[in-house]
């Protein structure tokens, strides 16, 4: 065995014995309310298919006819031989609905993210990020060299205390427009505030929100007021939109322009398949057509958040369709999980290092699909396995 194995080896084996080695479940169906896993039947709580998207007839069918039409690939980055028309249209449409000039597509929202702030910023210029921002603005401001700020999570004192310190050129504060482990809307109208005072802009990255947080799903910067105010959106096709991948940033036409001439991850990854693209394109037509969607989500997450509070379990977040259960306790995460998993619930526990030492959670995902039969049935699970586990 060659000496990276061995010390790889050791690693992998720590991480089994501290209890956060993952194991993939293989799902036998598409992505559904319902799914089979290992054979049999569950009710699916823990995608990211927040409107029902991921599998949607309207949204195969698009997607069917544009390899007839467009091919299954293009094999080339965007600026050789790798945009169709295809790809300016879902730009359009992105930009339209979100009240931007113009509209970059990437990969996925990791590499939108990563491929930002080190093309726009300079060691002049300063970034304000808060704590719980994602992995991937994490990633993406490490490759950046502007100076580097942190602020306690959504505390708007100490984001302005740190405005205050800093005489940078450009100052850019970033922050996710909600909290995926908390369920929690960033307050995207105060943060604008400060930016406006001291001569900020601000980036959201949205992934959590698009299509379905704010009355016509525009997201966080909709929800608190302030979309238009919003400098830079990134955010992925791959949620609420469809559910299958790529991302994109949306954004000023200036700062657009310079991503397509700068950012390397766009600049160096093959272009979006046709296939996703115009499937993308109809999930944003049936967004804007059909605002039940969004409605039927938040209708569930009242419900569900309601009945969980009632028979005393303790969530984090008010209003988002992220249901964040806490029990604290690493262990009984992982035995509510799976006890749950035998009645059919198909839920996932999460506890250190993903999230802070005794904040161990289930966290519930819900979807315009779950049925109020559905709904009904887990909350009974829930409370059944609750007290069984002397959890409430």
């Amino acid at each position: 065995m060659k000496k990276i194995d061995q010390i790889l080896q050791t690693q992998l084996q720590d991480i089994k014995e501290q209890g956060t080695f993952k194991n993939e479940r293989i799902i036998e169906t598409a992505q559904e309310s319902e799914i089979s896993v290992n054979g049999k039947k569950v009710l699916n709580f823990c995608a990211n298919n927040y409107l029902g998207l991921a599998n949607n007839s309207e949204i195969r069918r698009a997607a069917m006819q544009a390899i007839e039409e467009w091919g299954f690939g293009l094999g080339s980055v965007r600026f050789i031989c790798g945009t169709q028309s295809i790809h300016k249209e879902l730009e359009h449409s992105v930009s339209t609905f979100l009240e931007k000039d113009d509209t970059i597509l990437y990969s996925s929202c990791f590499d939108a993210n990563g491929g930002l702030f080190e093309t726009i910023l300079s060691k002049e210029d300063a970034v304000f990020s808060d704590e719980l921002n994602h992995a991937s603005i994490i990633d993406g401001i490490r490759l950046c060299k502007a100076q580097k700020y942190r602020y306690n999570n959504c505390d708007m004192d100490d984001l302005e205390q740190k405005l205050i310190e800093s005489n940078a050129r450009i100052k850019l504060i970033v922050t996710d427009g909600v909290f995926s482990m908390d369920g929690t809307i960033a307050p995207v109208d105060k943060i604008v505030n400060l930016a406006e005072q001291y001569n900020a802009i601000v980036m959201v990255d949205d992934c959590h929100a698009t299509g379905f947080i704010g009355s016509n799903g525009k997201g966080s910067g909709e929800h608190c007021g302030v979309l238009e105010k919003v400098d830079i959106i990134s955010s992925t096709f791959g949620k609420a939109l469809g559910g299958a991948s790529g991302g994109f940033i949306s954004a000023s036409q200036n700062i657009v322009d310079t991503l397509r001439q700068k950012s390397r991850p766009y600049l160096f990854s093959n272009s979006l398949a046709p296939a996703l693209v115009v499937a993308c394109i109809k999930a944003l037509e049936i967004i804007n057509l059909k605002k039940d969607l969004i409605s039927t989500l938040h209708d569930n997450t009242s419900y569900f958040r309601k009945h969980l509070k009632d028979i005393g379990y303790e969530l984090k977040g008010e209003s988002h369709p992220i249901v964040p259960i806490m029990t604290y306790d690493a262990k009984k995460t992982v035995a509510l999980s799976e006890i749950l998993l035998e009645k059919n619930v198909y839920v996932i526990p999460f506890s250190f290092p993903v999230v802070p030492k005794d904040q161990a959670r289930i966290r519930v995902q819900l979807s315009s699909l779950h049925t109020k039969e559905q709904l009904e049935y887990t909350i009974q699970a829930f409370e059944e396995c609750g007290k069984a586990l002397n959890i409430i």
